[in-house]
């Protein structure tokens, strides 16, 4: 890490304060991001006096700051990633027909940004603007399974992270990393009935030149439905992979 330059060692930190539910320790947010305790203070000191972090005496803690919500807002206005996704998912959805969305993670939630419906087909809960807990959903998974093993037990740090919703999924950091270590082996995110009942879901994660995970792609159907799920994995794996080569990252190879 001694080689890193000192702005990706800023955008580490504001990666993961942003995936943070809460404002964290200081010990915390050293051993997530990896940077030893002097440097981390020595960055976040540097980092509050320009308004992207907050330290809050009292807690003993620190958050986000004012400038970085600034940047969000100006990313929400501009919308790069939903105005690149539409199109490749209009597609995904015309190559399957099968509803398809687009998802980010935001917390232990994944956040709806792009919902593509299929003609004819039933209404899902991933509306754009709805969130769903990440663990359960298969976009959710998809980029859970590609972030470093450190930021996802920050996340899941016991069992009462875990939200339930029909009595199915992983309830605990040791089912999770079974989920995602499965899910790492066969290249892609599976989830069935644990969102809503009688529909399933498969996603690829989407990723940037730094080969982290911005977004999760996914295709969801009716398990009553006679999917041909390979061409579906397929379908949705080649529109993940294209969105990745789109904010020139590279498609990570894997089981087909």
């Amino acid at each position: 890490m001694g080689q890193v330059p000192a702005a990706t060692r800023a955008l580490r930190v504001l990666r993961y304060l942003a995936g943070q539910p809460d404002p964290v320790t200081l010990d915390r947010l050293a051993s997530a991001v990896g940077l030893p305790r002097s440097t981390a203070y020595h960055l976040v000191t540097a980092m509050i006096e320009e308004g992207f972090v907050v330290h809050l005496p009292d807690e003993h803690r620190y958050g986000l700051g004012v400038a970085a919500f600034e940047v969000g807002s100006g990313y929400a206005r501009q919308e790069p990633l939903q105005r690149i996704s539409r199109r490749q998912l209009a597609g995904l959805v015309d190559a399957v027909g099968q509803s398809a969305h687009l998802a980010v993670l935001h917390g232990r939630d994944v956040l709806y940004v792009v919902e593509e419906r299929a003609p004819g087909r039933p209404p899902l809960v991933t509306d754009v603007g709805v969130r769903l807990p990440a663990h359960l959903t298969a976009s959710g998974r998809a980029v859970l399974a590609a972030l470093p093993a450190a930021q996802v037990r920050a996340l899941y740090p016991d069992r009462s992270a875990f939200v339930d919703r029909h009595g199915l999924g992983p309830t605990s950091p040791s089912t999770l990393r079974a989920v995602l270590s499965e899910t790492r082996q066969r290249g892609y995110a599976v989830e069935e009935g644990e969102v809503t009942p009688g529909f399933a879901s498969v996603a690829a994660a989407v990723l940037d030149h730094n080969g982290h995970p911005v977004a999760g792609v996914a295709v969801t159907y009716p398990v009553r439905d006679q999917v041909d799920v390979v061409r579906t994995v397929r379908a949705t794996r080649a529109c993940a992979d294209a969105l990745t080569a789109r904010l020139g990252g590279t498609p990570k190879a894997g089981p087909q």
